[in-house]
């Protein structure tokens, strides 16, 4: 059976960007193994329960089976059962929807170029 490394396997399941963020996650104690912080060099065991905060959700997953390369998001399910308690997915939903994104509106804010000369065309005929 292959060892795979927990910031490895977070960053193929998709869990997180890149496995940079995923090894910054565990080196401040944002993946928990039975309630304790641990390191991102800890061996992946299946049918174990880790605890992983990132930045906008808390989640907790189950290992159904280990991956060592980043798959396709159809293919990284089915390596993690999300067991997170209802109460808290409710929790984050709202908590994520409620962050500003800085992103603007589309169409809203200045005119485009062709909106722009349809109205002076519109401006000019009268």
């Amino acid at each position: 059976m292959e060892k795979v490394r927990i910031d490895k396997y977070l960053w193929s399941i998709r869990l997180f960007k890149t496995r940079t963020l995923a090894s910054a996650a565990c080196e401040s104690g944002k993946v928990k193994w039975k309630g304790e912080s641990i390191k991102a060099s800890k061996a992946v065991i299946l049918n174990e329960e880790y605890e992983v905060r990132n930045e906008e959700k808390k989640i907790l997953i189950k290992v159904t089976g280990i991956i060592a390369n980043r798959v396709s998001y159809e293919v990284a399910i089915t390596n993690y059962i999300d067991i997170t308690p209802e109460s808290d997915k409710v929790e984050n939903e709202f908590q994520a929807s409620s962050f500003y994104t800085g992103k603007r509106l589309s169409k809203v804010g200045r005119p485009t170029k062709q909106q722009r000369r349809n109205m002076d065309d519109f401006l000019e005929s009268e």
